[in-house]
């Protein structure tokens, strides 16, 4: 039996003004739910990342807000994971090139290990693990992927992390050339969504 949503929003844990669009989007499109963002609390501490895993980041951030704060949270680890690198950059890939770096530089630390790889072998997959949280009730958890090749130069103006070098052969583009409704349409963020939204109108009755 469905249960009524009782809260007036959900709350994304991130400051990515990028991310947060998206999911506001989504959710007002899907469930009529308003979306606040980690800029919302100011006051909130900075929720460490260590897990080794995308899924242990996303719950670890998730439960960790949602205790504190008392309300219903999502949370997100995001990736890209490129085998013939090991796995590379992974669960590091917002720091590939340090603490702070920026998506520029991690691109360029990316771009100098990939020159190595042999282009038949510079297929990567951007991952998306997405945790909600709520109040008294079991932490849930989807995961979204979508596959794509490694560039040799970045291509694009859109998007942002390694957009501009995650490449789809059957569009002909890479990620940073893609309009949003495109980027809706199949990234690693919107088919995590996707499934979220799924889940979240199963359990509840949104008004």
């Amino acid at each position: 039996m469905k249960k009524r949503w009782v809260y007036p929003h959900i709350t994304i844990a991130t400051g990515n003004k990028n991310k947060l669009k998206q999911f506001a989007e989504l959710f007002a499109k899907h469930l009529g739910l308003e979306v606040k963002g980690l800029a919302d609390y100011p006051d909130m501490p900075e929720i460490v990342e260590d897990c080794d895993t995308f899924e242990g980041n996303a719950i670890k951030k998730a439960e960790t807000i949602s205790r504190m704060l008392n309300i219903p949270v999502v949370s997100d680890d995001s990736g890209l994971v490129v085998p013939a690198l090991g796995g590379e950059p992974g669960v590091y890939s917002a720091r590939y090139s340090g603490p702070g770096a920026t998506d520029e530089q991690n691109n360029l630390k990316l771009l100098g290990k990939i020159q190595a790889i042999p282009p038949e072998r510079r297929e990567g997959f951007y991952v998306c693990a997405m945790a909600l949280a709520i109040p008294g009730e079991k932490t849930e958890v989807v995961r979204g992927e979508c596959r794509g090749i490694i560039t040799d130069q970045p291509r694009g103006e859109w998007g942002f992390g390694y957009d501009p070098l995650f490449y789809f052969p059957e569009k002909g583009k890479t990620m940073a050339e893609l309009t949003n409704e495109e980027k809706f349409a199949f990234s690693h963020r919107a088919r995590a969504t996707e499934k979220l939204i799924a889940l979240l109108k199963e359990r509840y009755l949104f008004s």
